[in-house]
């Protein structure tokens, strides 16, 4: 089980029981019923049971729970609602409504459920218990709801994907002061120890010795030094896979300074780096055949004497001149060195993680994704993957054209296109620029945040996107 610093609460372990256990024995049944079955449940019920579910209105909606009391005014049993296309398959939200609705106990689910709806209902079951309470003076212990593992999945898988989602929130959760450069990286160092794997950081002015100028000059204003993460695992000749996340530990906008209002959450601007972090150790717990490495530029992005300024025009690790518009495309700079040393290494397969782009947010919302690629079939696979977990991703174009935009009139490009238009494409347009020698490559715009609490997803840090490409890179990559 992963023990970093931050306090993982609950600790997903605690949430399931084992089918042999004696807990296992006694405990409460739960029914799951499609909406088109709903009317054959309740003639199945005793007649008390029968005018309760009647009572309560319970049709079966997706999510919708109705708890059945024993002749002793004991809870007997419950029925969850899979809505209209429920069928045989769980639904990660409507499991994490029911772990939200019923009382601490120990539970099993009365039906037979596949392989991928077995997970599914683990996963909506242990994220609705999720809480992060690191500075609740008051916090209530608060007892876990468990679930009796489903025939066929493996504790450990169940965990595993657990611990990777946690700990994304946990990191995206977490204020700067507590979560800046340094702790990022301490916090890497502390998942390269768990897994044996090799770790290396390259900090402050040894940034400049060893060819990132474009790191270094986002997070030279800093009282905290800008540093590049640097951890490998697995077996030498196995297919290389590549992480790069974007730390950006808090973005002021630098001196295009951000009004309050943008700048509030501005601690989830490394959230790319939280999403590397805990696909990486998803990936080296389930042992996937890959050699993996992931990358994280741990900056940020502060407004001082010796902060990068609009006009400046910058080097690149990979030769490229930039010429800066604005201070608070940053992200997209630190991206850009790291995507070219990640190529060097001559790696498979590239995925990076960022918060990118509000333009992303203005075209498909909090929710989904945007994901580029100038490889068909890789964005295929991802969309299939995407499909089979109910967790989204939106293909957007990389529209040549639109280069056009990134052109300087003193520089070999500009960092952010000032048309005020196509701003996430723009952006990837910017990052495959660095890209260009990488055999396939995927960016993530994603938001890494809920807005607002519904069930398993409450308001704060969230993991976006990661469900579905752990899914593609289990079928690819398989653990041998």
């Amino acid at each position: 089980m992963f023990e970093g610093s931050l306090p993982m609460t609950p600790k997903p372990e605690t949430l399931f029981v084992a089918p042999d256990a004696a807990e296992a024995k006694g405990a409460t049944p739960v029914r799951p019923v499609a909406a088109a079955g709903v009317e054959a449940w309740r003639k199945g019920l005793d007649a008390p049971q029968r005018r309760w579910a009647e009572m309560q209105d319970f049709k079966a909606a997706k999510g919708s729970v109705v708890t059945l009391p024993s002749a002793k005014g004991g809870l007997e049993a419950v029925a969850l609602g899979l809505g209209e296309d429920g069928a045989e398959m769980a639904d990660i939200w409507a499991y994490a409504a029911l772990a939200e609705a019923v009382p601490a106990g120990v539970y099993r689910i009365d039906a037979s459920l596949s392989g991928d709806a077995a997970r599914h209902a683990a996963l909506g079951w242990g994220l609705a218990q999720y809480r992060f309470e690191r500075y609740r003076k008051a916090a209530e212990p608060v007892e876990p709801r468990r679930l009796v593992l489903p025939e066929g999945l493996a504790l450990a898988d169940a965990v595993a994907a657990l611990e990777g989602l946690f700990m994304v929130r946990d990191l995206v959760n977490t204020p700067t002061e507590h979560m800046g450069p340094r702790q990022l990286a301490d916090e890497a160092g502390i998942l390269a120890q768990r897994h044996q794997a090799s770790f290396r950081c390259i900090e402050g002015d040894h940034l400049l010795d060893e060819g990132f100028p474009l790191i270094h000059a986002v997070g030279r204003a800093s009282a905290t030094p800008p540093i590049l993460i640097d951890l490998r695992w697995g077996r030498a000749d196995a297919p290389k896979l590549t992480l790069v996340g974007k730390g950006v530990c808090f973005d002021s906008g630098g001196l295009d300074l951000k009004p309050s209002n943008a700048m509030r959450l501005m601690k989830k601007d490394m959230g790319g780096a939280a999403h590397a972090l805990g696909l990486a150790h998803w990936i080296m717990t389930a042992g996937l055949d890959v050699r993996l490495r992931v990358l994280i530029p741990a900056v940020e992005n502060a407004v001082s004497g010796n902060a990068f300024r609009p006009g400046d025009v910058l080097s690149s690790r990979a030769g490229h001149s930039v010429e800066i518009t604005n201070t608070d495309a940053e992200g997209r700079l630190v991206l850009a060195d790291a995507l070219t040393y990640a190529a060097e290494d001559t790696p498979d397969l590239v995925l990076d993680f960022a918060t990118l782009t509000g333009a992303a947010r203005v075209a498909l919302g909090a929710d989904v994704p945007a994901l580029f690629t100038a490889d068909h079939g890789l964005s295929m696979a991802l969309a299939q993957a995407a499909a089979a977990e109910g967790d989204p991703v939106w293909r957007l174009p990389l529209y040549a054209p639109y280069e056009e935009d990134l052109k300087s009139p003193i520089a070999d490009m500009v960092n952010a296109a000032e048309t005020g238009m196509a701003g996430a494409i723009t952006a990837a347009l910017f990052l495959q620029r660095f890209a260009a020698d990488l055999p396939q490559w995927a960016h993530f715009d994603v938001y890494a945040y809920n807005q607002r609490n519904r069930a398993g997803r409450p308001q704060g840090g969230e993991a976006m996107a990661l469900r579905t490409v752990f899914r593609y890179l289990a079928d690819r990559f398989p653990a041998s």
